[in-house]
């Protein structure tokens, strides 16, 4: 299967996140509901993303998530989900990495497998991405 590789922007919609645990001594343990606007290769206005989030020493911790995007890429649109898994550290850096969830893709985007990433530093209103891709 031949792959492209597509670049773009996104930028955090809202975040909304709430303690699981927060007893002192421990790892804390979060939920957070996220709404991302992408542009670029990958267009959506509102995705859909839930994560679960451990705060380790100070801010650092880690994090995985799912995120349903209802869009277009490069031109076709559909549907899909994206597994992601990342880290955080104390400067408000974040690197993530994600993978097309094998399957979920609708529309246009049936057979959609991909791999791609991202790095944020803290401050930053858009966070660059990259998306490799290929469809069946």
């Amino acid at each position: 299967m031949p792959t492209t590789r597509t670049t773009g922007h996104f930028t955090f919609a809202d975040w909304k996140e709430s303690a699981v645990t927060g007893e002192d001594g421990l790892p804390r343990l979060a939920n957070a509901t996220v709404t991302n606007a992408f542009s670029g290769g990958i267009e959506a206005e509102a995705t859909t993303c839930d994560y679960a989030i451990t705060y380790l020493a100070g801010e650092a911790g880690a994090f995985a998530g799912m995120e349903l995007v209802a869009g277009r890429v490069d031109g076709r649109a559909g549907a899909f989900v994206l597994e992601e898994r990342g880290r955080f550290e104390d400067d408000g850096t974040v690197h993530c990495g994600f993978e097309v969830v094998e399957g979920s893709g609708t529309g246009e985007l049936t057979g959609l497998r991909g791999t791609g990433g991202f790095t944020y530093r803290h401050g930053e209103t858009k966070v660059a991405y990259t998306f490799e891709y290929g469809l069946e």
